[in-house]
């Protein structure tokens, strides 16, 4: 019912609800001689229907336990809906609301599992990075949470970014990630269709294709160098490396969310593009945002974890640079 605003689909559902059960009750109640005449002994009405010969259709009287088994449903069944929320808005005598189970029950995990994650509350992201009893639960809070978009092996798809390769939209650190994850992020391309011709757009693509190291007619190149000043520096910078602060992408370093070809580059630059990163604030503990957090920013800096585990081993953890990329 949450998809619904509407007052009216509470009076609706009501009306639903109650009106199957009286004129359940209706029929019960109108048929009541029918479902109460026992006819004679071995003189039970024939249909006339019969199959392979010998199989005939009988009309034998309902028995009275079904009658009461139905009698009973109904009873059931308003009792139901006077104690419990059934009726659209209408929330019980009971008070019950599964919004508060579920919140108890997350309550009461987050609780029994607390003792798991006490250990790493005082240890940094890349602390908790190079333990490995960390990094399994990372692997499996990833897997069962992220892996539907970034893919099982965290390198990503189309318009799904890789977590494999050091390329940040908005920044590598562990604080940022921890952010991303924490609260999502809503990445948008304006559509620039009203502004710039197919034309137009095909050279800022062979532009932008240029800065990348890829193949590029230089004539279209040219030209694109200059519109790409009049409309895509605000954003992506004079020098094409993005700004993370806006996540506006790098379009120099031949990493792709889209695809690099012409066609895919000019379809983003004339309808634009909406990514959203859903927040886990509300799915995921802090403290299992951390650990994901780590296991994470160890994929892109595997040195880093590696040597932080070493000397975790050893009991002598280094100090390991957390700035952004």
């Amino acid at each position: 019912m949450s998809d619904f605003v509407n007052g009216f689909w509470g009076i609706f559902i009501s009306v639903v609800a109650v009106g199957g059960v009286v004129w359940c009750l209706w029929l019960l109640y109108t048929q009541r001689r029918w479902l109460s005449t026992k006819p004679a002994s071995g003189q039970v009405e024939d249909t006339g229907h019969v199959w392979d010969g010998d199989l005939t259709e009988l009309n034998n009287p309902v028995p009275t336990w079904w009658t009461w088994m139905y009698l009973l449903a109904c009873v059931f069944a308003l009792g139901y809906l006077f104690f419990m929320p059934g009726l659209g808005s209408y929330k019980g005598q009971l008070g019950y609301s599964s919004t508060e189970e579920v919140a108890r029950h997350q309550a009461k995990m987050a609780e029994a599992v607390r003792p798991i994650y006490a250990r790493f509350e005082t240890m940094t992201v890349p602390q908790v990075a190079g333990d490995p009893s960390a990094r399994e639960m990372g692997q499996r809070l990833f897997l069962n949470t992220c892996a539907q978009c970034h893919g099982s092996d965290a390198k990503g798809g189309p318009s799904f970014p890789n977590l494999t390769d050091g390329d940040w939209l908005y920044g590598g650190s562990p604080e940022v990630i921890m952010e991303t994850i924490t609260k999502g992020r809503h990445g948008v391309m304006p559509p620039w269709k009203a502004a710039i011709d197919a034309k137009t757009a095909g050279d800022i693509a062979q532009y932008v294709r240029s800065l990348s190291g890829l193949t590029s007619d230089d004539i279209r190149v040219f030209r694109g160098k200059r519109e790409f000043a009049n409309f895509c520096v605000a954003c992506h910078g004079v020098d094409g490396k993005g700004n993370q602060l806006l996540g506006a992408p790098n379009l120099t370093d031949d990493v792709w969310l889209y695809g690099s070809s012409e066609a895919s580059i000019v379809k983003t630059i004339l309808d634009g593009r909406d990514n959203r990163m859903p927040a886990h604030e509300h799915i995921l503990s802090p403290e299992q945002i951390k650990i994901l957090t780590a296991w994470v920013w160890g994929l892109s800096n595997k040195p880093e974890a590696a040597a932080q585990a070493a000397a975790t081993t050893a009991g002598n953890p280094p100090a390991v640079s957390t700035a952004a990329k």
